[in-house]
């Protein structure tokens, strides 16, 4: 029997060992690895090449939905399955952009987890239904599926941009950013430096003022 193999990303171990009890109790599963952060999911299927990967979305240094992108550019035979709490415009649609063949809520039944998994394994995509019913009204109103949010001062910011930011407001350094993202520390400088310009600021410990001011340290 062709099992399928598994990783687990998810930053409460909690979850990771719940899953993990139910997972070996499959036949044609394999756990073949787990991890706890954003940034380890991308070095665990760069070393594990799994076949779907039951992704978390708020993860420490790297969110689900970025790791997600990234696994799908750079490792497009991973299937990503997102196993969250949250069904809203904000998670769901950038999810499923991002590459996500499935997307379920963490109150799903084991053996519907199960069932799932072996259905996008086989080519298929799987979502709950409450989040079939978002994606659903995407379709039929595009324009108006998300409801309006206010401006903030971080909408100028590159994805990337918002990250370096993100993990200034955590309290990291440009080595400790550099080491998160997989980038120089040139580089990091490069994108503060960006940060600053955009926000008017003059120096990291304003733009972490701001960041926290506005919950910035808080998203993932």
């Amino acid at each position: 029997m062709t099992k399928i193999r598994l990783l687990l990303a998810d930053d409460h171990a909690i979850v990771r060992r719940g899953l993990e009890l139910y997972l070996k109790t499959q036949p044609d599963f394999e756990l073949v690895g787990e991890a706890s952060t954003g940034t380890e999911v991308l070095e665990r299927v760069a070393e594990l090449e799994p076949d779907i990967v039951l992704m978390d979305l708020h993860m420490p240094e790297l969110n689900g939905i970025e790791a997600t992108r990234r696994i799908r550019e750079s490792h497009p035979a991973v299937k990503v399955i997102v196993l969250t709490s949250f069904a809203d415009h904000d998670h769901v649609l950038p999810a499923v952009k991002a590459g996500a063949r499935g997307y379920l809520l963490k109150d799903i039944e084991p053996d519907e987890l199960a069932k799932a998994i072996r259905r996008v394994h086989a080519g298929k995509v799987e979502v709950h239904p409450e989040v079939a019913g978002l994606l659903m009204e995407s379709i039929a109103d595009p324009a108006g599926s998300a409801p309006e949010r206010a401006a903030t001062p971080f909408d100028g910011l590159t994805a990337r941009e918002r990250e370096v930011l993100r993990l200034i407001a955590s309290g990291l350094t440009n080595r400790e950013i550099a080491e998160a993202l997989h980038i120089t520390e040139k580089t990091v400088k490069t994108h503060v430096s960006h940060v600053l310009g955009k926000l008017g600021l003059t120096d990291r410990t304003q733009a972490a003022i701001l960041a926290v001011k506005h919950g910035f340290d808080t998203q993932t």
